[in-house]
């Protein structure tokens, strides 16, 4: 006898992005399962605008839909707030949470790979690749700085952390915490960094599948030096103030103020090369720079809350 399709939410959180989450919405309408056979989906959408206008997209398309789709509305602002709640909206009966973001489109074939990945695996959470599109022509020193590129891994390989724009969780490992996204990240972003440093150290598998592919939409108000030096502070930013929580010993503390000051000097050191190689190298130096005093400003406790006053990941 056959085992049961696997029983799927897959959630999003979205604030003002209409066509971004319409665009999600058609994608996951055409998912196909030709490794593991079937899946029961439904589609999670928490709107975390105070004016709640994703509800208007919502109602639009369900009806065409071929899976369940649930709308909430999230009045409390910030991303962790966000998915905690697509957690609670998510059936009782589901064995396993995907999230994604609003600004991204599965392939056909995501969902598959990721459930095949995890059935080989047995593992506790898969995670995936994030490949970005350019809404518009971009300057080449992006495309030669790679700027928006993430590291990818073999498919089954061990990993000890993820990121929520492509992932599936075993559901009961989210359903056994009261609040899995951490609420005090809420603006700053490292919720998600956070809860899979979590499951990492309880030994949880986590496993790679790189044919469980993802493409993000990257607008061009991100596709400019400043907005690149800002994530790299406040990715360093966040990792110190991860250890800060999970690891508070003095020394890691000394080891996190050492890699930071080394980051800095990594960057300062490559200024020089950027007047012969040009100004994607001016850019990495930078963002090397901008990683290191993220890092040292997280060990002193200053949280960079990149959020609060914009929105958007």
């Amino acid at each position: 006898m056959s085992a049961p399709a696997p029983r799927v939410a897959v959630c999003a959180a979205t604030y003002l992005r209409p066509q971004g989450l319409t665009r999600l919405l058609e994608a996951l309408d055409r998912l196909v399962f030709p490794k593991t056979g079937a899946a029961e989906v439904e589609v999670v959408i928490v709107d975390n605008d105070p004016q709640g206008s994703a509800r208007a997209v919502c109602d639009a398309l369900r009806p065409a839909l071929r899976w369940p789709l649930r709308y909430a509305w999230e009045e409390q602002r910030g991303i962790s707030y966000a998915r905690n709640r697509a957690v609670r909206e998510a059936g009782p009966h589901v064995d396993f949470i995907a999230f994604v973001d609003d600004d991204e489109i599965p392939e056909p074939a995501w969902l598959d790979e990721m459930l095949a990945a995890q059935r080989e695996h047995a593992a506790d959470l898969v995670a995936g690749p994030v490949v970005p599109e350019f809404e518009e022509a971009v300057p080449e020193w992006i495309v030669r700085g790679r700027f928006f590129d993430l590291p990818r891994y073999a498919t089954g390989e061990r990993i000890e952390h993820a990121g929520t724009g492509n992932v599936l969780i075993r559901a009961e490992l989210l359903r056994a915490m009261a609040e899995p996204f951490d609420t005090r990240m809420a603006l700053s972003g490292g919720e998600d960094t956070i809860f899979f440093l979590r499951l990492a150290r309880e030994g949880r598998v986590m496993v790679w599948a790189d044919e469980a592919l993802i493409r993000e939409t990257v607008p061009p108000s991100r596709a400019r030096t400043g907005w690149i030096l800002q994530r790299a502070y406040r990715v360093g930013n966040t990792w110190s103030l991860c250890e800060r929580e999970l690891r508070p010993s003095p020394k890691v503390a000394a080891l996190r103020v050492a890699k930071g000051l080394a980051r800095i000097a990594q960057g300062v050191a490559l200024l020089p090369l950027a007047l012969l190689r040009g100004w994607h190298v001016a850019v990495q130096a930078g963002r090397y720079i901008s990683t290191g005093a993220g890092n040292l400003a997280g060990l002193a406790g200053v949280q960079y809350q990149e959020y609060r006053t914009r929105p958007g990941r």
